[in-house]
């Protein structure tokens, strides 16, 4: 397994009413909902490290830390990036950040858990 400080991953979406605050019961408005701010970063961290883990393994979700800038629109393209910051063995650190097509709308910090498919399953039945 070759997860050294300084992996990338992305992921892209365009804001649909689905992506909403209002859709997502996270607020009020017509504009991108911060829970979907979040699975975005999540995601890119999943992709900077897809195909680099030992068989039997994936990540889970253990700590977010993000920073929701600034609003964008249903049709924005919203792209989020994340960088791995730490390898700490069995935790890994990326720094995240995502914008749209005019700004820069997110900054962060995702932690996640390298753990074993079959035993974390077995733990949650």
């Amino acid at each position: 397994m070759d997860l050294e400080a300084g992996l990338t991953g992305k992921a892209e979406c365009e804001v649909t009413e689905a992506d909403t605050a209002i859709a997502l019961r996270s607020g009020s408005v017509p504009v991108l909902g911060t829970p979907r701010v979040i699975a975005l970063c999540e995601e890119a961290t999943v992709a900077a490290v897809a195909g680099l883990l030992e068989p039997g393994q994936t990540t889970v979700g253990m700590k977010v830390q993000i920073d929701h800038l600034k609003p964008s629109p249903i049709g924005a393209h919203v792209t989020a990036e994340a960088w791995l910051e730490k390898n700490g063995g069995r935790r890994l650190t990326f720094t995240v950040k995502a914008h749209d097509d005019r700004d820069l709308i997110a900054v962060g910090r995702i932690t996640r858990a390298i753990v074993d498919t079959k035993r974390f399953l077995d733990s949650v039945s």
